[in-house]
């Protein structure tokens, strides 16, 4: 093991105050949904079983045959596109490219040819007597049911179940396809109907179902799950990490977070990424895992504040993650893409915006950032395409400004800007969250994990480029930019960023006792113990109660708290919290 006397929390859980009854695995669940549909009291009843694509339908199924022997049993997805025809309808949207899709704006009726749907539709509506179980993948599609369950699963583990090759995407039988094609049609299509439609469900929704442990389900009550999201939003609360091996990757976390030292090396972390991330609720004996994006949509402003809400819709658009190479290697070279490229190529409503917040380094720890003064585009373009092909190798320092890193400096990176790590780093990134549209230019020749090239998208990269990026300019502007804001023998604020062009704000304030926090604005708030061993975050008018938080841990402050104080309790003299906030 790594790190025995880690303080890092992987499994924070949000404990629901209340008496609730909860129901285990398959069978106790269709006792609790059969007694459901016979207090209704109906000569017909309709109860659908509505399924995230990525959930074991299977299990599913097998489970319902063996315990609703006499129910009329109609399998939503036997009505869908089957994913050759999936792929044909939606083949502008998949496009041909490894990574990237587009954007549209899909519903789950658009999995279904309109007849099949019309013939799902009349079936059930012929069922004239007893009880008829409607499940799969827009089975509320098929009949405004007496009763609904929502089956779920989280993003993290969907992934896992494709990487391993139990899944395909929803309805294909590409079980062993390239990762990065079947996570590209979720991220771009399947995963965005399915929320589509989850939005409308939530008036309608009576059982919600955890289905993330394999033969393992777990069932709360609709109403009492919006109790612990209500509940875990009155206050701070973190997400489940989760952590991510990489070609590049090194061994400061396993060291310093407890994870397993024998494990590949860890390059990424996640712990600030609503759309990736899950929730633990705990009702008594029972924890529900959840996605933690259902947060976001069910109640957008309590978290994330009208400011966001009218600027990005039900998205929390920050995110924090971890970048380690300590021990290991540098990150490709890349760039994102400005707000105009991404829009009219891939249909995002904006882009990635970011920066790197060192951690920790070792001495010949360097950033790479922002072309040198003297180069010529054509002769950088050049020199990447001759080294992509394998043909002659490029010196990246003839073209990159690179930059000393040490612990605590702060790199600013606007879209346009050539950038990457450096080895023997740990980097906390900070960004608006476009999750994957990094057009990589070079990635030192290497292959990845699975060993095949990781993609590199130079045509990409070549258009949005910021040639007017030189190292004078890259110094000036985005090399440890701190503004002191306010200083006293107790805590020192600074603005640290991001650029000004960058919608998101961070400032570093250094205490020794606590801090008070103004969230007037009612925005949502990221923050990340930066150094120190431990803090608590409290309220100054008892509308939560302690929240611990550990160094490096990322928590989140909902914008309905307008204000809170840190606390350093900690062994530490002196602490830092970094802040994060739309602006």
């Amino acid at each position: 093991m790594g790190n025995e006397k880690t303080t890092y929390d992987h499994c924070p859980t949000t404990k629901v105050k209340g008496d609730f009854t909860t129901w285990t695995g398959f069978q106790a669940i269709f006792s609790e949904l059969s007694r459901a549909t016979a207090k209704l009291a109906k000569k017909k009843s309709v109860l659908a079983i509505e399924v995230y694509p990525g959930a074991r339908i299977e299990k599913l199924k097998e489970a319902l045959t063996q315990n609703f022997s006499e129910a009329n049993l109609v399998c939503a997805d036997d009505f869908a596109l089957s994913g050759a025809q999936i792929r044909d309808k939606f083949a502008m949207l998949i496009t041909e490219d490894r990574v990237f899709g587009r954007m549209a704006a899909i519903q789950m009726e658009d999995y279904y040819d309109k007849e099949k749907l019309r013939a799902l539709q009349e079936k059930v509506a012929a069922l004239e007597n007893g009880l008829t179980i409607v499940f799969g993948t827009g089975a509320s599609l098929a009949t405004d049911a007496d009763l609904t369950v929502y089956v779920d699963v989280a993003r993290w583990e969907i992934q896992q179940r494709m990487r391993s090759g139990e899944m395909g995407n929803w309805q294909d039988t590409n079980f062993e396809e390239d990762i990065l094609r079947k996570y590209k049609r979720g991220f771009f299509l399947d995963w965005r109907a399915a929320d589509r439609l989850k939005v409308e469900l939530f008036s309608k929704i009576d059982y919600y179902v955890d289905e993330n442990v394999l033969d393992a389900p777990k069932m709360v009550s609709w109403s009492d799950y919006c109790t612990g999201l209500e509940q875990m939003l009155q206050g701070p609360f973190r997400f489940v990490p989760y952590f991510d091996p990489g070609v590049w990757g090194g061994q400061w976390m396993k060291e310093k977070l407890g994870l397993d030292a024998g494990q590949e090396n860890l390059a990424w972390a996640f712990d600030g990424v609503a759309e990736e991330n899950s929730l633990y609720l705990q009702f008594g004996e029972t924890r529900i895992e959840t996605p933690a994006i259902n947060a976001v949509l069910k109640y957008p402003m309590p978290l994330l504040g009208e400011l966001v809400f009218s600027r990005f819709g039900a998205e929390l658009p920050i995110r924090f993650d971890f970048l380690d190479t300590m021990g290991g290697q540098n990150l490709s070279l890349q760039v994102h893409p400005n707000k105009e490229y991404i829009k009219k190529q891939f249909g995002m409503d904006y882009t990635q915006e970011e920066s790197y917040y060192l951690l920790d380094t070792k001495d010949d720890a360097v950033v790479y950032l922002g072309v040198k003064d003297d180069v010529a585009p054509e002769s950088l373009l050049a020199a990447l395409e001759v080294a992509q092909t394998g043909s002659g190798e490029i010196d990246v320092t003839q073209y990159v400004n690179t930059f000393p890193a040490k612990k605590h400096d702060h790199f600013l990176i606007p879209s346009g800007t050539v950038h990457c790590s450096g080895a023997n780093a740990m980097v906390l990134e900070i960004s608006l969250c476009a999750y994957i549209f990094t057009f990589k230019l070079w990635d030192w020749g290497r292959l990845g994990l699975d060993g095949k090239p990781r993609p590199v998208h130079i045509d990409h990269g070549k258009k949005v480029i910021n040639w007017n990026r030189s190292e004078k300019w890259v110094a000036d502007n985005l090399v440890n930019h701190f503004e002191l804001m306010e200083e006293n023998e107790t805590h020192k604020k600074e603005h640290t960023g991001l650029y000004k062009t960058e919608q998101i704000r961070t400032e570093r304030d250094w205490f020794t006792d606590f801090v008070d926090y103004d969230n007037s604005e009612k925005t949502v708030n990221m923050l990340n113990l930066v150094e120190g061993d431990k803090v608590i975050v409290e309220s100054v008018d008892n509308a939560f109660e302690p929240f611990e938080v550990h160094y490096v841990e990322t928590f989140v402050i909902p914008a309905q708290v307008e204000k809170f104080r840190i606390r350093n309790i900690g062994t530490s003299e002196r602490v830092a919290i970094l802040r994060a906030r739309i602006m």
